[in-house]
C-alpha cells in the first residue's frame, strides 16, 4: 500500500522528536550519574536511613570541631561547634543547642558529635550566665545562629535558609522562645522543657517536644504536655514521652532522643521525606516510650 507523502513526514518527523527527546534523557542522566535523586531534593544528605542507623552512636560521617571562646562572641557565652570535616557534599543545615538552669554546654555535648555525624553542623553553647530564664536563652540560640552562619570559621559549610534550635529544660523553654521569634527556622526540639508561657499560637516552626514520666523538675503535666498543646494543631508537632525518664535524661547518651531527633531534624531541615518512616506512624508505648501523640508530617 502506497503511504501518503505527508503521513511519511509526519512520522519522520516524531521519530526525530522522539530521538531528540532520549538524547536528552540520557544526556541529564549521564550528567546526573547514581546521585540523579538528589536533582528532586538538593538538601539531601547521606545514605538511605535504616532503624539502625538513627540508632547508632555515629553516622556516616566523620566529625571535627572546634572551640568557641566566649570572649570571642557577643549574645551568648561561646560553645563548641561540630561539623562533617568532608566538604564533598556541600553545605549542611545547623542547629544551636542550649544547656539548661545552672548547666553548661557539657550537659548536652554528647547531641554534638551525635548529631553532626548524619550531616548537620551543631553549635552547643554556654550561655551568658547559668541562671539565665528560657527567653534570654531563646535569644542566645538565635545570637549563636547568628555567629555561626556569618562569623565563624565553618560558616562556609553551613546553609543559612536551614537552621534549628534545641535545648533542655530552660534551653527547652527557650527554644520555643526562639522559634516564636524567628518563624524562619525549620526545626525546634525542646528536652524536657521549663517555661511559665503555656501558649505559642505564634510558632510556625515544626517542633517535636520530650517530656519524662519521672520528671519532678518539669512535671510532663504543668511543663512539656500543655507546651505541646500550646502549639497551633495546624503545626507539624510531636510529643514524645520517655518512659522510666527523669528531667536529666537528656543529659547523657539516649537513643530515643537521638532516633526521633536525626530524624525530625533530617524531615524538616533536609526535607528528607526518607525519614517519614520513623515519624509516622508515632511510636507505641514500650520500654522506653511512655506515650506518644503528633500528627504525621504534612508534605510540602
Amino acid at each position: 500500500m502506497q503511504q501518503h507523502p505527508h503521513t511519511s513526514r509526519r512520522r519522520t518527523g516524531r521519530l526525530a522528536a522522539l530521538t531528540a527527546a532520549v538524547a536528552v534523557v540520557v544526556g541529564l542522566t549521564t550528567l546526573n550519574g547514581p546521585g540523579a535523586q538528589a536533582a528532586d531534593n538538593p538538601y539531601e544528605r547521606g545514605p538511605a536511613p535504616t532503624e539502625s542507623s538513627i540508632e547508632a552512636l555515629r553516622g556516616p560521617y566523620a566529625v571535627s570541631d572546634i572551640s568557641v571562646s566566649s570572649l570571642s562572641v557577643t549574645g551568648f557565652g561561646g560553645g563548641t561547634i561540630y561539623y562533617p570535616t568532608s566538604t564533598a557534599d556541600g553545605t549542611f543545615g545547623a542547629i544551636a543547642i542550649s544547656p539548661g538552669f545552672t548547666a553548661y554546654q557539657s550537659s548536652i555535648a554528647w547531641l554534638g558529635p551525635r548529631l553532626a555525624s548524619q550531616g548537620f553542623v551543631v553549635f552547643t553553647i554556654d550561655t551568658n550566665t547559668t541562671l539565665d530564664q528560657p527567653a534570654s536563652r531563646g535569644d542566645q540560640l538565635l545570637a549563636a545562629l547568628d555567629y555561626l552562619t556569618q562569623r565563624s570559621a565553618v560558616r562556609g559549610r553551613v546553609d543559612s535558609s536551614r537552621l534549628g534550635v534545641m535545648g533542655h529544660s530552660m534551653g527547652g523553654g527557650g527554644t520555643l522562645e526562639a522559634a516564636k521569634d524567628r518563624p524562619s527556622l525549620q526545626a525546634a526540639i525542646p528536652l524536657t522543657p521549663w517555661n511559665l508561657d503555656k501558649t505559642w499560637s505564634e510558632v510556625r516552626t515544626p517542633t517535636l517536644l520530650f517530656g519524662a514520666d519521672g520528671d519532678t523538675i518539669a512535671p510532663v503535666s504543668s511543663h512539656a504536655e500543655p507546651l505541646y498543646s500550646g502549639l497551633p494543631s495546624s503545626l507539624d508537632r510531636a510529643y514524645i514521652e520517655l518512659n522510666g525518664a527523669t528531667h536529666f535524661t537528656p543529659n547523657s547518651s539516649n537513643t530515643t532522643i537521638a532516633k526521633y531527633s536525626v530524624s525530625w531534624l533530617k524531615r524538616f531541615i533536609d526535607n528528607d521525606t526518607r525519614y517519614e518512616q520513623f515519624l509516622c506512624p508515632l511510636p507505641r508505648p514500650s520500654l522506653t516510650v511512655e506515650e506518644s501523640r503528633g500528627n504525621c508530617p504534612h508534605t510540602s
